[in-house]
């Protein structure tokens, strides 16, 4: 049945804490979870095991539907070999070929229906950029390989949420300059379409309340500090409120955040990268997971990068990765009825 089938795991970044996460994420697994999988490299998380002292055993299985009978006694892994021994804290291109892999193979389980959604574990971008990869991010990658065959990107967004808010960026990995000069009407329109209909479908919200943030200081103060709230926001309101979606906005980013706020909405569309992110990370820097809207199936994300510097040691905090695994298995659920 599909509420049995496992989540997949990515590797990640493996100089990073990805594979140190996995492992605590299952000591800290409660016999309702949702069974998980870790598409990684056995040898290497074996190995970490032992040098961070946790007591977990490490099992490869042939296919996604082993990790049910495993689960209980040991972490499954669904073997992505690495080129090279991984150094914590050291990031080698010449693993980025395997990390690349463990997403890919993770989407296609996906979408022939083998797994009830993907967890990402954070990936080190330049990293992955400097051995070729040309997507800025996670979200636009799996986009194209949602595409499949017919080469056209799935429209997707990207959504930070965490039990006192979520946010989704109208732009994502742009500079500030670019993410202004990027921003239009129809990106907004897109991607609050997307949202609404993710927020029914994904969060069982019959009837979603958007709120647009505006992009200038006190929503443009009329025109006297930026026009784009009447030029470029406002008129995506209105597309959007005649399409029966309920929105507000655009709406002063500085008094959109505190909790009186927070209870009018049900997501709140920003403008650039930081204006969502610097919220949902005050507020749970711990627990926020990254969830990509729109595609064929469900994928969340820690809501953190790859901690290099304590990559390791041991310190790492697996909240976010087990706040990402719960909500999938919740969405998983949503969209099979």
């Amino acid at each position: 049945m599909t509420a049995a089938l496992p989540l997949a795991v990515t590797m990640g970044e493996p100089a990073g804490i990805g594979g140190e996460l996995s492992l605590k994420a299952w000591l800290a697994r409660k016999p309702s979870d949702r069974p998980f999988f870790v598409l990684d490299d056995a040898t290497r998380l074996a190995a970490l095991a032992r040098d961070l002292r946790l007591d977990v055993r490490v099992q490869e299985i042939v296919r996604p539907a082993d990790a049910a009978t495993v689960f209980a006694t040991a972490l499954p892994v669904l073997a992505v070999k690495l080129r090279a021994p991984a150094a914590p804290g050291r990031p080698d291109p010449v693993n980025a070929p395997a990390t690349l892999e463990a997403i890919e193979r993770g989407a296609a389980l996906a979408m022939a229906g083998e797994i009830a959604g993907v967890v990402t574990n954070p990936i080190q971008k330049k990293t992955l950029q400097d051995a070729g990869f040309r997507h800025p991010g996670h979200t636009e990658f799996l986009a194209e390989l949602a595409g499949g065959a017919a080469g056209k990107p799935a429209e997707v967004a990207m959504m930070l949420a965490c039990p006192g808010l979520r946010v989704v960026p109208v732009t994502i990995h742009l500079s500030l300059a670019d993410a202004v000069h990027a921003l239009d009407a129809d990106g907004i329109v897109r991607v609050g379409r997307i949202t609404a209909a993710a927020l029914t479908a994904l969060f069982g919200i019959a009837r979603p309340r958007l709120v647009v943030a505006a992009l200038n200081p006190h929503a443009g103060e009329q025109g006297a500090m930026g026009d784009e709230e009447s030029r470029v926001i406002a008129p995506a309101i209105e597309i959007l409120r005649s399409e029966g979606i309920d929105v507000r906005g655009p709406a002063p980013a500085d008094t959109l955040f505190h909790p009186g706020a927070r209870a009018t909405y049900d997501a709140a569309l920003c403008m650039y990268h930081d204006q969502a992110l610097i919220p949902i990370k005050t507020i749970d820097f711990s627990g926020g997971v990254n969830v990509t809207l729109g595609l064929p199936f469900v994928r969340t994300s820690p809501d953190h990068g790859t901690a290099l510097d304590i990559a390791g040691t041991g310190r790492a905090d697996p909240a976010s990765l087990i706040a990402a695994l719960a909500m999938a298995d919740d969405m998983a659920r949503r969209r099979q009825t």
